[in-house]
């Protein structure tokens, strides 16, 4: 039986973050701190609830240099360098904004690993092809730029939650 049970953690180990009912935050914090490792975050969508629960807990300042909630098209571009062109031809909420907001942050706040999100919370905001709850995050260090594309349901808090869910997860994911 310990054999089968070792198996099923390997098998998923990358989707619990804890055993011991630590939460995501506390997991990120010793994560970060053991890797020596800072993080600064944009965000549009999720209006600085990812920076919020970065540094919910005490020691946080040891990982977290900072961010923007960068909610208007012009902070987008003078706060996490977003070329207005970038937004202009693709929109706000896409693919490219969320990798641009990533790396402009990091690279604004001197943070190891930016992440950006940007999307459409609800209730209105919606255009043909980008419904309510579609959600772009990225992801940035020195060597890559990971996205991702999200398609969440639910009211506006609820949509904002598991953006900056997906946020946190993605981070630890990208610390494994």
């Amino acid at each position: 039986m310990d054999a089968v049970l070792q198996q099923c953690k390997r098998e998923v180990a990358q989707f619990v973050f804890s055993e011991d009912g630590s939460s995501l935050e506390e997991v990120l914090l010793h994560m970060l701190t053991a890797r020596h490792r800072t993080v600064a975050a944009a965000e549009s969508c999720t209006g600085g609830l990812i920076a919020q629960r970065l540094t919910s807990l005490p020691g946080s300042s040891r990982y977290f240099e900072g961010g923007a909630v960068v909610y208007s098209n012009a902070l987008k571009t003078s706060f996490a360098g977003v070329a207005e062109e970038v937004i202009q031809q693709e929109g706000a909420v896409s693919d490219h904004v969320a990798r641009l907001l990533a790396e402009g942050i990091r690279s604004r706040c001197g943070a190891d690993i930016g992440l950006g999100v940007t999307g459409i919370a609800g209730p209105d905001g919606a255009t043909p092809g980008k419904p309510v709850g579609r959600v772009y995050l990225a992801i940035s260090d020195e060597y890559i730029t990971k996205s991702f594309e999200l398609n969440l349901s639910g009211d506006r808090e609820r949509v904002r939650w598991f953006a900056s869910q997906h946020a946190l997860v993605e981070l630890r994911r990208h610390l494994l």
